[in-house]
C-alpha cells in the first residue's frame, strides 16, 4: 500500500514537472514562407496639366537675322518701257529694328541708282539721253504684328523715304531737279520694299522648328531614379497660343501645352509626341497652374529596416506568454505586402502576415490595412500557440507595422524641383517653376518597392529665348 502511494506521488510530481516544463519551454514553429513574386511595370496616368511656354524673341535677334537674309541688292526695276525709269536699290548699312509704340520700326539706310531716259521728243534733245542719278537715303517702315497659325505676320507700310539730297541730274550742262520724275519709281519701290520686309520677317521668325524641337526634348522621358527605374514622361495633347505683341525690345506671345505628366516604373517608356499632328489653337488666355504627379519610392529593404526599428525594445503578448520581434522583412506577393516577423520568446521562428498598404494623411504614415496571418502561419499558431493566433497580439503587432514617409515626400518634392530650376533640355530652352500644394494620391506596389503617388500643384514656365 505504501509502495502504491509512493509510486502515485512520484508520478504526480513527474506530471507536474512535465506540465511546468511544457509551460516554460519555448515553442519552435515551422511555417512556410510565401515566396515573393514580380509586380508588372505600371504607368501612373494623371489629370491633365497645363504648362506655360511663354516665347520671347528679342528684336536684336530679329534684326541680326533680317540683316543676314536681307543684304546687297534689295530692289531692281530694269525696264524703261512703262515709265522711262530703271532703278536699283542696295542696302548700304545695317538695318535697325526697334519697338515704336507697340509696332515694329524698321530703318534701312540705302543707296540707289536711278536711270532716267530723257526722250528727244519730250525734251527737245537731238537724241534720246539716259542719265544716271545716284542717291543715298533712309527708308523707314512701320509694321503691325500678329500671329497666324505657326507664323508671325507683319503688315508693313512705308512711313518715310528721305534722300540725303534732292534728286537731280545734268541736262545740257544744267543741274535740274528731277524729284517729280523719280516719284513714279519710288512708288513702285515702296510697294516692293513693304512686301520684301514682310517676307523677310516672316521667314526670319519661323519659330515652329524651335518650338517643336523643344517639345520633342521635353517629351523625352527622363530618369528620376536609377535604382528604382522611375521615369517622368510628358505627353503633349494640345497647344494653345495667344496673339503676339511687342514688349520693350522683344516680340512676346504665350503658348500653352495641355498634357499628361506621369511617372512610369520599370523600363524607359517611349516618347509619345507626334510633331506632324499637333496643331495650335488661338486663345486669349493660358492657364498658369499645373498638376503634377511624382512617385515617392520606398524600397522594401528600406521599409523593412525602418519597421524593424519600431519593434526594438517591445514585447508582445499577455501574462507570461510573450514574444519579441528581432527582425522584419517585407516583400510583394499577389498584390499584397508580406510582413515576415522573426520572433523570439515564448515562440521562436518566423511568422508571416499579409495586408494592403495604406496612407494616413494626418501622420504621413504608411500602414497595412486588413493585416492578418497568412493561412499557413495561422494554422501553425492554432496548433502550437493559440494565444498568438488571436486578435489581441495581432493588433499590437499591426500598430508597429507602420512608418513615416514624410521625409520621402520631401525628397521627391526636392527631386522634382531640380527640373524646375533653369533646367535646359535643349539650347535656348529653359524650364523654371515652383511647387505649391502637395498631397498623396494613392499607393501602388512594385516588385522591389512601394510607390506613393504624390500630387503636386504649382507653376511651370518653359521659355524659348533666342532664334538661330
Amino acid at each position: 500500500m505504501k509502495n502504491n502511494i509512493r509510486t502515485n506521488t512520484l508520478l504526480s510530481c513527474l506530471l507536474i514537472c512535465m506540465l511546468l516544463a511544457a509551460c516554460s519551454t519555448t515553442k519552435k514553429i515551422e511555417t512556410l514562407k510565401p515566396e515573393p513574386d514580380e509586380a508588372a511595370s505600371t504607368a501612373y496616368q494623371n489629370t491633365h496639366s497645363f504648362i506655360n511656354l511663354p516665347v520671347s524673341i528679342k528684336l536684336k535677334d530679329v534684326e541680326r537675322m533680317t540683316n543676314s537674309s536681307f543684304d546687297g541688292l534689295i530692289y531692281e526695276d530694269d525696264d524703261f518701257e512703262e515709265d522711262d525709269l530703271k532703278m536699283k536699290v542696295w542696302k548700304e548699312q545695317k538695318i535697325s529694328i526697334t519697338n515704336e509704340n507697340g509696332k515694329l520700326k524698321t530703318v534701312i539706310p540705302l543707296k540707289a541708282l536711278i536711270q532716267y531716259k530723257f526722250s528727244a521728243r519730250n525734251f527737245g534733245l537731238p537724241l534720246d539721253d539716259i542719265s544716271d542719278i545716284y542717291l543715298n537715303g533712309t527708308v523707314t517702315l512701320i509694321s503691325d504684328i500678329g500671329l497666324f497659325n505657326w507664323e508671325i505676320r507683319t503688315n508693313t507700310s512705308l512711313k518715310s523715304l528721305i534722300w540725303n539730297e534732292e534728286p537731280s541730274t545734268n541736262i545740257m550742262g544744267q543741274k535740274v531737279a528731277v524729284t517729280s520724275l523719280v516719284n513714279p519709281a519710288v512708288a513702285l519701290f515702296r510697294s516692293a520694299i513693304e512686301k520684301s520686309i514682310d517676307q523677310a520677317i516672316r521667314e526670319t521668325l519661323d519659330f515652329k522648328p524651335n518650338v517643336l524641337d523643344a517639345l520633342q526634348k521635353i517629351s523625352t522621358p527622363f530618369q528620376m531614379s536609377d535604382t528604382y527605374e522611375s521615369w517622368m514622361r510628358i505627353i503633349p495633347q494640345e497647344l494653345y497660343i495667344t496673339d503676339a505683341s511687342l514688349k520693350d525690345q522683344t516680340i512676346f506671345f504665350k503658348m500653352g501645352m495641355k498634357c499628361i505628366m506621369e511617372t512610369v516604373i520599370g523600363q524607359q517608356p517611349p516618347t509619345v509626341f507626334d510633331q506632324e499632328t499637333i496643331a495650335l489653337k488661338p486663345v486669349t488666355e493660358i492657364p498658369e497652374s499645373i498638376n503634377v504627379s511624382i512617385a515617392v519610392i520606398s524600397s522594401y529593404k528600406d521599409a523593412s529596416r525602418v519597421i524593424t526599428k519600431n519593434f526594438k525594445g517591445y514585447e508582445f503578448g499577455e501574462g507570461r506568454r510573450k514574444i519579441s520581434v528581432e527582425k522584419v522583412d517585407i516583400w510583394h506577393k499577389e498584390g499584397k505586402i508580406i510582413v515576415a516577423l522573426e520572433v523570439s520568446g515564448s515562440v521562436e521562428g518566423t511568422i508571416y502576415l499579409a495586408g494592403y498598404p495604406q496612407y494616413n494623411r494626418v501622420t504621413k504614415e504608411v500602414y497595412f490595412d486588413k493585416l492578418d496571418y497568412v493561412l499557413d502561419t495561422k494554422n501553425a499558431l492554432l496548433k502550437s500557440a493559440q494565444w498568438l493566433a488571436g486578435n489581441y497580439v495581432l493588433l499590437q503587432l499591426q500598430e508597429k507595422c507602420r512608418y513615416s514617409i514624410a521625409s520621402d515626400i520631401a525628397e521627391g518634392k526636392e527631386m522634382m524641383g531640380q527640373y524646375l530650376h533653369n533646367y535646359s533640355p535643349t539650347k535656348g530652352v529653359f524650364v523654371n517653376g515652383e511647387i505649391q500644394d502637395i498631397e498623396l494620391d494613392r499607393m501602388q506596389l512594385a516588385t522591389n518597392a512601394m510607390i506613393a503617388l504624390v500630387k503636386l500643384k504649382g507653376k511651370v514656365f518653359v521659355s524659348i529665348d533666342g532664334l538661330e
